[in-house]
């Protein structure tokens, strides 16, 4: 309510807003090192990356607006910056590093009455498809799946869309392929900073349970044929005729 009530945007903002649980430590660092790379080259031992867990160096909004941080985010300069079965799993992974006593199937049941944490996703999705279609150039719609299988083409996608494009220069030192390396699960997630400590607002994560392993399609390992054919069907009908599919 804090956020709503005192939250204006300003030019130049850029607003990361993805279902949780669905690649958003991954994209978060992406976009802090595209946008910050002048000043911190992303080879360097001593990126902010490399000594912060992503979400130090750029805060969730629910943070800036915890009790009594109303007035954080004005002093900030700015930008301020999944298949739904593998988001399920992923979600009830993480919520049972703080909430060990919520099983798989009861957090199974609130992803598909639209009740987990986030709400229903199939709004959330909606909504910014449909902005991105109706306003390519302020959003930017991307889905896990498709930065996965060419994680170097979205991000360059990434910085064309933020006004940061690559210069010829940078593409020939490979300073890409440096940003997709340095923002890689399997680099973040063997940081020091990233397998001790933690952080949150209502619940503590420890910083080791934002990286998992990343894998599409692992769903497989923990639901139902029953369950899978279940999210499927509410998924095909909230999405007909939107021009939406995973």
């Amino acid at each position: 309510m804090a956020m709503q009530r005192s939250f204006a945007a300003r030019p130049g903002d850029v607003v990361l807003a993805s279902v949780p649980k669905s690649g958003t430590t991954w994209l978060k660092a992406l976009i802090f090192a595209t946008m910050v790379r002048a000043a911190c080259p992303p080879a360097s031992p001593a990126h902010p990356l490399r000594r912060l867990n992503p979400h130090d160096c750029v805060p969730l909004v629910d943070r800036l607006f915890a009790v009594g941080r109303e007035a954080v985010l004005d002093a900030l300069p700015s930008p301020r910056l999944m298949d739904p079965k593998d988001m399920v799993v992923s979600l009830w992974h993480f919520i049972n590093r703080a909430q060990p006593d919520i099983s798989l199937q009861e957090m199974f049941e609130t992803v598909c009455e639209g009740t987990s944490n986030g709400g229903p996703f199939w709004d959330h999705i909606l909504g910014y498809w449909r902005a991105s279609n109706a306003e390519p150039s302020r959003v930017l719609f991307l889905t896990y799946e498709q930065m996965l299988q060419d994680p170097l083409d979205k991000v360059r996608k990434l910085a064309q869309f933020l006004g940061r494009p690559f210069s010829d220069t940078e593409e020939e030192a490979g300073v890409v392929a440096e940003i997709v390396e340095l923002c890689s699960l399997e680099n973040l997630k063997n940081l020091e900073v990233n397998k001790k400590g933690s952080q949150g607002v209502f619940f503590k994560f420890s910083h080791d349970s934002y990286f998992r392993n990343g894998v599409v399609g692992d769903w497989v390992n923990h639901l139902t044929p029953e369950m899978a054919k279940r999210l499927d069907a509410i998924c095909e009908e909230k999405f007909r005729g939107s021009g939406f599919t995973f």
